[in-house]
C-alpha cells in the first residue's frame, strides 16, 4: 500500500539534484554549481562571440539551448534557498497520509491521487527523454552529410565556444559524449521539478476532495446534530489546505515567472527555426532536432498553467460544497462558522507567476499567442 504521493522516481531524482531535505546536499549542490556554471559560460560565450554570424537560425538554436539550461539553474537555486518550505510541504503530506490511513474513503482518494501522480511523472520524464533523444539524433543526422567529414566542421549537440579546437575525431566524440550526458541530466532536472509541481497539486486537490466529503457529511440530513469538535477540525483542515497552497505558490512563483519568460523566447526561437528550415536541403534533420524540443517546451508551459487552473477550479468547489450542505438547519453558532468558511473560499487558491498573474489556461494561450507574434516579426526581418 502506498503511503506517499511522491513517486520513487521523483524522490530519487530529488536526491540527485540536491533538493530532497536531510540529504548530504553540500557535495551534490557543489557539483551542479560547477557543472552548470562551466557549461553556461561556454554556451553564452558562443552566443556573444557569434552574435553577428550569417546563419541566424543556428544562432537562435544556440540561444534557446542556453536558456533551457539557465532555467534549470534557476530552478535548482530557488529550491536550494527554499529548502525549509519544501520540508514543510513534505511533512504536511506525511501527516495527511497518517491521518487518513484508517478511513477507507479518504485512503481511496489519496491512493488514486498517488497513482495518477506516479503515472503523470513517468509520462513527463519519458516525454522529455524522447525530446533529448530526438534533438541528439537531429544533430547526428546533420553531421552525416559529406561536407562535414572533418571534426571541426561538425556541429556539437550544444553550441559552445570551447577554449580548444576540436581537431580529431576522438576529441570530437569525447566532447559529444560529455554534452549528451549533460543534456540528459539537464532534461531530467527540468522534468523533475515539473513533475513535483504536478504531484503537489494532485495531493492538495485530493485533500480538497476529502474536505468536501467531510463537510457534506457533517451536515448530512441523516445526522441529528453536528459535532462542534468535528466542525472545528474541519476549519483547521481548511487552514492547512490554504497553507499548503500558499507554500506551493511561494516555492514555484518565481520559477513560473522565469519559466514563462524563457519559454516564450524559446518557443519563438524554435518556431522560427522550424519555419525557416522547411525549404532547406537538411530540413529533415532540423525538424527531427527541433520539433520535439518545441513540443516539450510548450508542454512544460502547459503543465504549469494547467496546474494553476486545476487548483483554482478545485478550490472553488469548497465554497460550493459548504453552501450546498444543510448548514442552515443547525444552531446559529455552528452555521455562522460555515458562513465564514464560505466567505474565505471565495478567495481562490492558485499558483502565481512572480506574484503578478495567476497561472491558468488563459495564460498559456497568451504565451502561445505572444510567441507566434514574435515569430512573425522574426520572419519579417529575416
Amino acid at each position: 500500500m502506498r503511503t506517499t504521493t511522491i513517486s520513487r522516481l521523483i524522490r530519487f531524482n530529488l536526491h540527485i539534484y540536491g533538493i530532497w531535505p536531510h540529504a548530504s546536499n553540500v557535495v551534490v549542490r557543489l557539483y551542479w554549481i560547477i557543472m552548470l556554471s562551466t557549461a553556461q559560460v561556454f554556451q553564452y560565450r558562443y552566443v556573444v562571440v557569434n552574435i553577428h554570424m550569417d546563419d541566424f537560425p543556428e544562432y537562435i538554436d544556440a540561444v534557446s539551448s542556453a536558456m533551457a539550461s539557465s532555467l534549470l539553474y534557476i530552478k535548482l537555486v530557488i529550491f536550494w534557498t527554499h529548502e525549509r518550505i519544501f520540508l514543510d510541504l513534505i511533512q504536511m503530506m506525511s501527516v495527511d497520509w497518517q491521518d487518513y490511513t484508517s478511513n477507507p474513503n479518504s485512503l481511496r482518494i489519496m491512493t488514486n491521487g498517488a497513482n495518477v501522480a506516479r503515472r503523470a511523472s513517468r509520462w513527463i520524464v519519458g516525454f522529455q527523454i524522447v525530446s533529448v533523444i530526438s534533438y541528439t539524433a537531429g544533430v547526428i543526422a546533420t553531421n552525416a552529410s559529406p561536407e562535414r567529414s572533418e571534426p571541426y566542421k561538425k556541429d556539437l549537440i550544444l553550441k559552445m565556444e570551447l577554449p580548444f579546437n576540436i581537431s580529431t575525431n576522438f576529441l570530437y566524440t569525447t566532447v559529444q559524449t560529455v554534452q549528451c550526458y549533460h543534456l540528459f541530466l539537464v532534461a531530467c532536472g527540468i522534468t523533475t521539478t515539473n513533475s513535483l509541481l504536478v504531484t503537489l497539486v494532485i495531493h492538495i486537490c485530493g485533500q480538497i476532495d476529502i474536505f468536501r466529503e467531510k463537510l457534506t457529511n457533517i451536515f448530512s440530513k441523516y445526522s441529528a446534530y453536528s459535532d462542534e469538535t468535528t466542525l472545528r477540525t474541519l476549519i483547521l483542515k481548511h487552514q492547512r489546505i490554504i497553507l499548503f497552497a500558499e507554500n506551493i505558490d511561494t516555492l514555484y512563483t518565481f520559477i513560473s515567472l522565469m519559466m514563462l519568460l524563457s519559454d516564450t523566447i524559446i518557443i519563438c526561437c524554435l518556431g522560427f527555426i522550424i519555419a525557416t528550415s522547411l525549404n532547406t536541403p537538411n530540413a529533415a534533420a532540423i525538424l527531427i532536432k527541433c520539433v520535439m524540443f518545441y513540443i516539450s517546451i510548450n508542454f512544460e508551459t502547459f503543465i504549469y498553467c494547467f496546474s494553476g487552473e486545476y487548483l483554482s477550479a478545485k478550490s472553488k468547489m469548497i465554497g460550493s460544497a459548504a453552501y450546498d450542505s444543510l448548514w442552515y438547519n443547525f444552531p446559529p453558532k455552528e452555521s455562522q462558522n460555515i458562513l465564514f468558511l464560505i466567505m474565505r473560499s471565495q478567495k481562490r487558491l492558485t499558483i502565481t507567476s512572480g506574484k503578478i498573474v495567476d497561472l491558468s489556461l488563459e495564460r498559456f494561450t497568451s504565451v502561445v499567442k505572444a510567441s507566434l507574434s514574435y515569430i512573425s516579426v522574426l520572419l519579417a526581418m529575416y
